[in-house]
């Protein structure tokens, strides 16, 4: 299974940026799917994952009404819309894939992508 994110970069508070999650090899679309990001000298936190059974979706309390999780099972990508941008959501932002239906804590997550950095000025 390969995870590649694209689509970070440096924004302004209150400003909007896209990732996307290319994804390939995973065998089968009921896979959880999760977004994860790493702050220097932070640990790496969940921000949003989307179930592959019911495509519940679930968000940290610090992203929600910001942050839309998606997913698109016939393009096989895994996409990230950030609004309202705020400082504290700079870090290196991870597209994850869950080994069962869903999760929201690193250990669910057993595939990972290479991470994108965010960087948000104020």
């Amino acid at each position: 299974v390969r995870l590649v994110e694209s689509g970070g970069g440096l924004m302004q508070a209150g400003g909007s940026l896209r990732l996307s999650c290319a994804v390939s090899g995973s065998t089968s679309d009921l896979y959880g799917m999760g977004w994860f990001r790493q702050a220097p000298g932070k640990e790496r936190e969940f921000v949003a994952g989307i179930s592959g059974l019911t495509g519940d979706r679930d968000y940290a309390e610090s992203v929600k009404g910001r942050f839309t999780i998606s997913r698109d099972n016939a393009k096989s990508t895994l996409s990230l819309e950030m609004n309202s941008l705020k400082a504290e959501d700079t870090g290196v932002y991870y597209c994850a894939r869950s080994q069962s239906y869903s999760g929201t804590v690193v250990g669910d997550y057993n595939y990972w992508g290479q991470g994108t950095q965010v960087t948000v000025s104020s």
